[in-house]
Formats: structure tokens, sequence, C-alpha cells
């Protein structure tokens, strides 16, 4: 029987459009439709780029070196298994300052969609990259003997990025490390920002002679060479960059395991005296502000794993 009033056939939409990953030479970048990219490179896993709003949110020096023949000044270098200089008569003593995770090659392991934890965001793509005791120089493999596997997770959304490692003890003796994420946050003008959040905490000075101090401000200004071990931190209260001018926030950041906080800039002089960082005056349009567990050593046991994050977001 022929009815009159047929339902219509059902049209197949257009597809949502979904994340890009695209790899080229040693770098891997992921795109979301909404316009946000980051960018990977697999010496270090160095995230060397951050789009958001239509801007690039992470700073990376003009004369950041690219050919894997030194760790790439800005962006997100990876510290690990030890911070800074390494102490003498401890099993990372012979590797170089920050360790080998920023010096040595990724393995990129591939993509997946991520939920996002961003409620005004309903796609996230996470990249993960992988370096093992294999993988390293010869020379880093004698300077720490140890068997273990890194996983670090990187994760786009429409209004943060994510950075995730996971350490795994894949030998028979138990291993010590630390790790952080040495972020360089870009700024318009080091002089209108203020980090906030880190009154009444400890820090460690390291531009006088490591001596230790109270934070006093509420509204941290950078007005000469600062570098600071914030220490014991609640890794769920945001860490954050605001403007000086109206008190908006410029990112925010929480952090996952990860109790520490290093705020660094070099100033004048220092910056004049880092080869790879330029222009000289480039010091005015970045600040450190990096998670991580320094203040001590993580003890990691045969077999066991750890992990720790952080998640930025940015002009909320």
């Amino acid at each position: 029987m022929d009815r009159s009033n047929k339902p219509s056939a059902i049209g197949l939409g257009a597809s949502i459009p979904q994340p890009t990953v695209s790899i080229k030479d040693s770098t891997v970048e992921a795109s979301l439709p909404s316009g946000e990219s980051a960018t990977i490179h697999l010496y270090g896993a160095t995230v060397t780029s951050w789009k958001a709003h239509g801007q690039e949110q992470l700073f990376l020096s003009e004369n950041a070196i690219l050919d894997g023949s030194k760790p790439i000044r800005g962006g997100i270098p990876l510290v690990f298994p030890v911070f800074g200089p390494p102490p003498k008569d401890h099993a990372t003593s012979t590797l170089p300052q920050h360790g080998f995770a920023r010096n040595s090659k990724w393995e990129y392991l591939g993509k997946s969609s991520a939920e996002s934890a961003d409620s005004q965001s309903d796609q996230a793509v996470k990249l993960d990259f992988g370096l093992s005791h294999t993988m390293l120089s010869e020379e880093f493999r004698k300077a720490w003997p140890y068997e273990f596997g890194l996983v670090y997770s990187v994760t786009l959304t429409k209004n943060s990025l994510q950075t995730q490692l996971q350490v795994r003890n894949e030998g028979t003796q138990n291993f010590e490390f630390q790790v952080l994420m040495h972020t360089y946050l870009s700024v318009a003008d080091i002089s209108t920002i203020r980090v906030k959040n880190l009154e009444s905490k400890t820090y460690i000075d390291k531009t006088r002679n490591a001596s230790s101090h109270t934070e006093a401000s509420p509204a941290l200004a950078i007005t000469e060479e600062t570098d600071r071990v914030y220490q014991s931190l609640d890794p769920s209260v945001p860490i954050v960059v605001s403007s000086a001018a109206d008190d908006q926030p410029l990112f925010s950041i929480t952090r996952d395991a990860l109790t520490d906080v290093v705020v660094w800039n070099p100033w004048i002089e220092k910056a004049k005296g880092m080869a790879d960082f330029g222009p000289d005056e480039a010091y005015k349009n970045m600040i450190c502000v990096e998670a991580g567990s320094v203040s001590g050593w993580q003890t990691l046991e045969a077999g066991d794993s750890w992990e720790g994050g952080q998640s930025i977001k940015s002009r909320l």
C-alpha cells in the first residue's frame, strides 16, 4: 500500500572533524578542529609549541638548537632523573645537569583520543612518547646503569595542555630519581605579570646560595634574576600567572604528584651569557613555572611505577 506520508530517508550527515596528527622529520604535531595545536620534538620529547586562542603560549628561544646536539632552550624540556647539577656521591653524579631525558631521542608511540576533563571541549588528542634504557647512548647507560621505561604523554584540549610522565623500574635494583617539567611560558612583558598562590610557602633561593626563605608576597613580581624552588605545595591548588593590570589569569597550572614548583627568569646578565638564549632582551617575554618533584628523591622499587604530571590552562 502506498503511503502518502512516507518517512524521508535518513541522510548521512558530514562527518565530525577530528584531531589530526602529522609527523615530519623529527617532530610530531597535533591539531584540533578548533585551531589549537602542539608540536613535540622527538629530541627530548620537548614540546616546542602550544598554540591556543590564536596565540603561541610557550616561549622558544630564537637561538634554540634544534638539531639534537644539545637540549632545546624553551618549550617544555623534561628533566629526569636529576634536577640541576648532580650531587656528588650519588648514583646520578656523572650525569649532565638535568639528566638525560632532554638529551635523548625518544620514540613516538602513537596517538589516542583522550577524555577531556575540560568541560568546554569535547575533543582532545593524546600523544605518547617512550624512552628506555636500551635507547640511551652508551655514555648515559654507563653513567646511570638502571633498567627503566618512561612514557611521556602530551594531551591537547581546547583550553589546556597536559603533560604526564610514567616512570617504570624494569630492573632488579631500586633507583632514585627527580623529575621536572621545565615549562617556558610566553608573556608579553615580564614587568606586567604576577605569580600567585605561593604566599607563605617555603622556597630555596638559588640566587642567594640556596638559602631558605618564606614567600611574603601574594602576587610575586619578577624584577631581577629569579631562581626559586618552592617546596611542599598542594598540587591541586593552581599556580596562577596573572596580569598585574587587571588581575586576569593568563595561565593556571595544576599538578599531579608534583609538589615542587620552580620559578625562573634569567634576567639581563644571565640571558646575555647563554649562547642559545636569544635575543638578549627575550627574558622580558618569558617566565618559567616548572612543576616537579625535586626537593628530595623518589625511590622506585624493582617492578614498580610512578606517575606525575601537570595541566596548563591558558587565558581562562
